[in-house]
């Protein structure tokens, strides 16, 4: 078992939440193992939250996207989605719901409607701990799903492969593993669903009439189930999603030997996510102090991240809202069916000067175009939170261990010290002299335009 101190517990908050506060932290730590905080925590149950408006229960119509309500809706989703991040305490199941958005990827451009989106979300959110092989199994005839990959409108006779396609290139094997006979086929199998309002019905009439077709290697009259369960019995299949996994949780560069045991371990446990989970998070691999620091933030992290650390009680998600269409991480809207790619892909020389706008805009209470935003930090009553306020340099080592993944350098601490005391000398730092609140001001802004605090 990894060793059980702070740097181990910060890196697993880190990575399975969308960052964390002081508060997290510490009560993190008052479990008493790895075993415990994951068990009883991060991979905690929960009812389904409830509907962002009544909208989710209303039947699409056309009307309603001439007449601009899916955009407002849309837009109340998207800050409904933040919130529920924002307020995740110690439990990851938001982490994974994302993380499931983006592998079984859909577009609202195309879905259009939030109703059927909403659906799906929730979807997620039920089984983001549950079974992923029936998730397969329910999202191939999920509505959005169903409009996204053209399954709403694919028969027997003249299948329409794209769903097929990519239930078995992004959803579960992976390229190489099938050949484009085993996706016609499979196309035939996944036909005969209709969507219709807020529903998917199976219409018969529409399915394949061939009395077996082959796909990977088995002859068989499959239907939408039996052939899922034939997907999942391919050695690919459970390497594949134990892969994305291991990409999302721990480092970009997977561990193929790891992945191979992750792989046993979900086989092992009929494709359930958490004996997964708990095998990955209580490993000394997740660990490896190469890894700790190394994952860039994707912007809902970034955001959401900010606001939690800096405990703003109530961040304002028009502002993330907005920015995320500039991060180029919009919600629900990611770049195509493959999703977004991350890392490195996060970043550019807009992105990072916008990255750095939306934290400055958390401590000043301006967006980057001037507007007013709400929550802005009280910068000295949220210093006066710590134990070392009064300390200057010790103040600084806390801000940097609780903000950064891995330390600054010497020069950049130096750097970030100097800012805190805005002129003054170390012995005659204090949060109640009349200038604090304008050097924590610029302390804080320059933590979090720090390189190192686009990592965890």
């Amino acid at each position: 078992m990894p060793a059980w101190n702070t740097k181990n517990i910060a890196h697993l908050l880190s990575r399975t939440l969308f960052g964390y506060s002081k508060q997290n932290l510490q009560a993190a730590q008052g479990y008493s193992s790895f075993s415990d905080l994951i068990d009883l925590a991060l991979l905690q149950d929960a009812p389904q939250p409830a509907a962002p408006n009544t909208w989710v229960n209303t039947v699409p119509a056309a009307s309603q996207t001439s007449s601009g309500e899916t955009g407002t809706w849309y837009r109340e989703f998207n800050y409904w989605w933040f919130n529920l991040m924002h307020k995740e305490g110690l439990a990851m199941r938001e982490k994974m719901v994302l993380f499931l958005h983006n592998h079984f990827a859909n577009e609202r451009d195309k879905v259009v409607y939030p109703q059927n989106m909403y659906a799906q979300n929730a979807l997620f959110r039920k089984y983001a701990l549950g079974n992923f092989k029936q998730l397969v199994k329910d999202i191939s005839k999920d509505p959005s799903m169903l409009i996204y990959l053209d399954g709403n409108n694919s028969r027997g006779s003249v299948p329409n492969e794209n769903y097929a396609r990519e239930l078995l290139e992004l959803f579960t094997m992976g390229i190489g593993n099938y050949t484009e006979t085993d996706v016609k086929q499979a196309a035939k199998v996944l036909s005969g669903w209709q969507v219709s309002g807020l529903t998917a019905t199976f219409v018969p009439a529409r399915w394949y009439t061939e009395a077996s077709v082959t796909v990977l290697g088995k002859t068989a009259k499959f239907d939408m189930n039996t052939l899922i369960d034939h997907i999942f019995t391919q050695k690919a299949t459970a390497e594949f999603i134990c892969r994305k996994l291991y990409k999302e949780f721990v480092y970009y560069k997977p561990n193929e030997a790891f992945v191979s045991e992750m792989a046993t371990v979900f086989r092992a446990n009929n494709f359930e996510m958490k004996p997964l989970l708990k095998f990955l998070f209580s490993s000394e691999e997740f660990y490896t102090a190469a890894y700790i620091g190394a994952k860039i933030k994707n912007p809902t992290e970034l955001m959401v991240g900010a606001s939690k650390v800096l405990e703003l009680a109530a961040p304002d998600y028009i502002n993330m809202y907005e920015l995320s269409k500039v991060l180029q991480m919009q919600l629900f809207q990611p770049p195509d069916v493959a999703g977004w790619p991350g890392q490195r892909e996060w970043i550019s020389s807009t992105t990072y000067s916008y990255r750095g706008g939306f934290t400055d805009s958390l401590i000043t209470g301006k967006r980057y175009n001037g507007v007013n935003v709400t929550g802005k930090l009280s910068a000295v009553s949220y210093a006066q939170t710590f134990q070392n306020s009064e300390k200057a340099v010790e103040f600084v080592d806390d801000i940097c261990q609780l903000f950064l993944a891995f330390p600054p350098t010497v020069k950049k601490k130096a750097f970030l010290l100097e800012t805190l005391l805005g002129g003054t000398i170390v012995k005659n730092w204090s949060t109640y002299t009349p200038g604090a609140n304008v050097s924590l001001q610029q302390f804080f802004k320059a933590v979090m335009r720090l390189p190192e605090f686009q990592l965890c």
